[in-house]
C-alpha cells in the first residue's frame, strides 16, 4: 500500500466511492429524497411574525445601502465633473 492509499483510506485495489454507492440510479435518488425530507423535518421554521420582521429588516437594510451608494455616486460624479469638467 502506498502513502497515498493510506491517507485516502482506500486499499490498493482502487476501490473508493463506487463500493458505497451501490444500487441503481432510482434507488439512490429515492434515498436522497428520503434524506432531504428527513432533514427538512429537523428545520425550525420561523413564524409568520418572525418572517415579516426578518423581511422588513432586510428590505430596510438594502434601501439604506442603496441610498448610501447613490449618495457616494452623486458626490464622486460631481467631483469628477468639477476636476475634469
Amino acid at each position: 500500500m502506498t502513502d497515498t492509499d493510506a491517507r485516502s483510506g482506500h486499499g490498493s485495489e482502487g476501490r473508493g466511492r463506487k463500493d458505497s454507492a451501490r444500487g441503481n440510479v432510482f434507488s439512490r435518488l429515492a434515498l436522497f429524497i428520503r434524506q432531504v425530507i428527513a432533514e427538512l423535518r429537523k428545520v425550525i421554521w420561523p413564524t409568520r411574525k418572525e418572517l415579516v420582521a426578518y423581511t422588513t429588516v432586510v428590505v430596510v437594510f438594502v434601501l439604506v445601502m442603496a441610498g448610501i451608494i447613490a449618495a457616494f455616486d452623486y458626490v464622486f460624479t460631481k467631483g469628477v465633473l468639477f476636476v475634469f469638467g
